[in-house]
């Protein structure tokens, strides 16, 4: 069912305006303040009763103050009458954390997903999930869109499409495929929660122009490592492109570093400024979900 009106987050308003422009929907406004000690306080303005809403929030740094608006505007919406509400989130945080991997660690992802369900969330669409097995992480339904159509018309054929790690094979899978074009990847041992060291290049990228595709640069380092180890397996250049720019500091620089000479990624985190980052926008994608424009 498509939303009658769009509400926006306070994460990315650009986007639920962008989006809802694409899409030929209502934007809904929506005012998110805070106490003096921090605690959020929303409210949603017009009269929603009866109409389908959707609330456009991605859950980006500061992660439990976007994730906890996301709720707190949800059980606004429900308390306001809204017939029907769902979350359009276009970077899920905690999306890393849905695996038990040591005792005594929190499944984040599921907690987070609950939390949505008992704010009255009916259904989720997410952008690029870490992992498609995440979707059973919601007890809602979730509409998980990939960004193939945004991402394929970077590439030329005579690009090696590299996945930096065996996590991301899938992707560079797919995109390979989609252009006949050849598939590498960097096989890594992780070290840490955000350290990754590659071990090898698999596949024959010697003299060969490589794209390095991700679903997300947090600290760079995973591209960093993946770009290093494609030089020195004789990649006569390096480009990057990754769905999310989580972006902690130090990681545009880490990757430039490296050596990558083309970076591209989406704004479905939030406004990205950097000179020379490319950034594709995610509001046709979005739109088109809606049913109501196909994309270019």
């Amino acid at each position: 069912m498509s939303p009658t009106a769009l509400v926006s987050g306070d994460a990315h308003p650009a986007l639920a305006q962008a989006i809802a422009r694409e899409a030929g929907l209502e934007l809904v406004q929506a005012s998110v303040s805070a106490f003096a000690d921090g605690e959020t306080r929303v409210r949603i303005e017009p009269d929603v009763r009866g109409r389908s809403l959707c609330i456009v929030q991605p859950t980006s740094t500061p992660t439990n103050e976007r994730l906890m608006t996301l709720a707190l505007l949800a059980d606004a919406a429900c308390a306001a009458g809204a017939a029907r509400v769902s979350a359009l989130i276009p970077y899920f945080g905690y999306a890393r954390q849905d695996v038990r991997k040591l005792p005594g660690e929190a499944r984040s992802a599921q907690l987070a997903a609950r939390l949505l369900a008992a704010a009255g969330v009916e259904e989720v669409i997410a952008l690029e999930l870490h992992s498609a097995a995440l979707e059973s992480a919601f007890p809602m339904p979730v509409a998980h869109l990939q960004a193939d159509k945004l991402a394929l018309g970077m590439f030329q054929k005579n690009h090696v499409i590299v996945s930096p790690d065996a996590g991301g094979l899938k992707r560079a899978q797919r995109y390979a495929v989609a252009l006949a074009a050849p598939l590498a990847v960097v096989a890594k041992a992780r070290t840490g929660a955000d350290i990754a060291v590659p071990l090898q290049v698999l596949g024959d990228v010697s003299g060969r122009a490589c794209f390095i595709v991700d679903d997300m640069a947090s600290t760079g380092r995973t591209i960093a490592g993946a770009a290093r180890a494609l030089a020195a397996a004789g990649a006569s250049e390096v480009h990057a492109f990754f769905v999310h720019a989580v972006m902690a500091p130090g990681a545009l620089e880490r990757i430039r570093g490296a050596g990558v000479r083309r970076i591209v990624t989406t704004d479905s985190v939030g406004p990205v400024a950097s000179p020379g980052v490319e950034v594709l926008s995610t509001a046709a994608l979005f739109a088109e979900h809606f049913g109501r424009k196909d994309m270019p």
